[in-house]
């Protein structure tokens, strides 16, 4: 299904139209898009709750409209230009599926800086986008928030991995540059696809496994086509997801003050603790409803996970390297962000 764009798009003209014709009844209404589908936790206890806290602040002047699967067209990667050309107003996205344009924030990415606990990481990153550490990456829209999964697990379709060995040879999905790097450091080939193609893609095996979080097995019924959940001990992961909510700018700037304060006061401090602890929470559920299914949750040992931080600890660098290229300080972004992270996890 095609969009089009100054049907869509026209939407930031009418706003306009209505608040100059002194329209002071007329309620604003924003078009949100986004690629999971509509039972995904990410829809039904974060968007959604979120879409409905701006409008209850805003006294009813603004109504967000959810459009969940892609359904108002285009593909899960396309998601930033269409917020960044105004064809529609508010995306959630991740940032990886646009390899390079957010190069400061794929620090939270890499292997052992995120470990295991979203709300910490997106509280790292809430600081170090208001201090400007990562803010160049998003200069083309406006964020309401940034955040993170509660991390890359390893999800097999038929093969037990407890040490980097286990994965040669084999076929791994992950939807950013940096996994890709994590998973060929582990002697696996990388295979980038959309979340929403996993499920066709483990069943006729084009790939062997993923790198996900388990709140995404219940949406895409992951426990029929995988064996084994697998992650350290303490829930402990191997990198993490960033992903954005963010406005078209024109979109914002048309916006009256009072609608503007309305956004401004739930895309804060508590609005990223609750989005952590949402993805934290459903993790619970997702891995329940595998091992329902007959799955087998594996925790490895202390022993198994350093042997993949061992073959992990040079993506960190690899990093470090490509991103000097840009300009970019990596190795102080790092620092930062682990010591933030810490500060937060206690």
């Amino acid at each position: 299904m095609k969009m089009v764009p100054h049907v869509i798009g026209g939407l930031t003209a009418a706003i306009g139209l209505a608040l100059a014709s002194g329209a002071a009844q007329a309620q604003i209404t924003l078009k949100l898009h986004h690629l999971l589908g509509p039972k995904a936790p990410a829809h039904t206890k974060m968007l959604v709750p979120w879409a409905h806290d701006v409008e209850k602040a805003s006294g009813g002047k603004v109504k967000i409209e959810i459009y969940p699967a892609m359904s108002l067209g285009g593909k899960p990667p396309e998601l930033i230009n269409q917020v960044r050309d105004g064809v529609v107003d508010i995306v959630w996205t991740v940032n990886g599926y646009t390899p390079g344009l957010f190069p400061r924030s794929e620090v939270f990415e890499l292997p052992f800086v995120h470990t295991n606990n979203a709300t910490a990481t997106n509280l790292a990153m809430r600081d170090m986008f208001n201090n400007g550490a990562i803010a160049d990456d998003f200069k083309s829209v406006k964020v309401m928030f940034l955040h993170v999964h509660a991390g890359q697990g390893i999800q097999m379709a038929e093969k037990l991995v407890r040490k980097p060995d286990d994965l040669k040879g084999l076929k791994m999905r992950i939807p950013t540059r940096t996994g890709a790097w994590i998973i060929e450091s582990l002697g696996a080939a990388a295979v980038s696809m959309p979340v929403p193609a996993l499920p066709q893609a483990l069943s006729k095996k084009v790939v062997d496994g993923a790198l996900i979080p388990w709140e995404i097995i219940p949406p895409l019924k992951l426990q029929d086509v995988t064996k084994y959940q697998i992650e350290g001990p303490n829930h402990v992961r191997f990198g993490t997801t960033t992903f954005q909510v963010s406005m078209n700018k024109d979109t914002w700037a048309k916006l009256p003050p009072d609608v503007q304060k309305a956004f401004n006061e739930n895309n804060g401090e508590a609005r990223v603790r609750a989005v952590g602890k949402v993805w934290t929470d459903s993790e619970v559920g997702g891995l329940a409803v595998a091992m329902k299914a007959g799955n087998k949750h594996i925790v490895l040992t202390e022993a198994e996970l350093d042997l993949f931080k061992a073959k992990l600890d040079p993506v960190v660098q690899r990093w470090v390297d490509e991103v000097k290229g840009k300009g970019i300080d990596g190795q102080a972004l790092v620092d930062q962000a682990r010591k933030l992270i810490a500060k937060y996890s206690k």
